[in-house]
């Protein structure tokens, strides 16, 4: 069992960059692929990405592929989004995601989400 714990979201102007950070419990946090959701109002849990456990092979989905980061630290149990030249579709809430098996796109195969943290990007 892992608990995840997001931080960093907040109130972004259009273009700028935020950081989200997502903290995990325990001592097995390199044993679990770790990955990125959104959930904008109205609309269904988006995969935005994720990461294997070495942090060596990170994976985007496609609107966010050459703005986003995925990053893991796992000396500190913990995994980053890095978000730059954000949108204002790019407002959501954002939920931290992590996994034993490799799952990528969809939310029903992770096992443990955190709480969310919401990004709003203004126009």
């Amino acid at each position: 069992q892992v608990q995840l714990v997001e931080s960093g979201g907040g109130l972004v102007q259009a273009g700028g960059s935020l950081r989200l950070s997502c903290a995990a419990s325990g001592r097995t946090f390199s044993n679990y692929y770790m990955g990125w959701f959104r959930q904008a109002p109205g609309k269904e849990r988006e995969f935005v990405a994720a990461i294997s456990r070495s942090g060596s092979i990170p994976d985007y989905g496609d609107s966010v592929k050459g703005r986003f980061t995925i990053s893991r630290d796992n000396a500190k149990n913990t995994v980053y989004l890095q978000m730059n030249s954000l949108k204002a579709e790019d407002t959501a809430v954002y939920y931290c995601a992590a996994s034993t098996r490799w799952i990528r796109v969809d939310p029903a195969g992770w096992g443990y989400w955190g709480q969310g943290t919401q990004v709003t990007v203004s126009s």
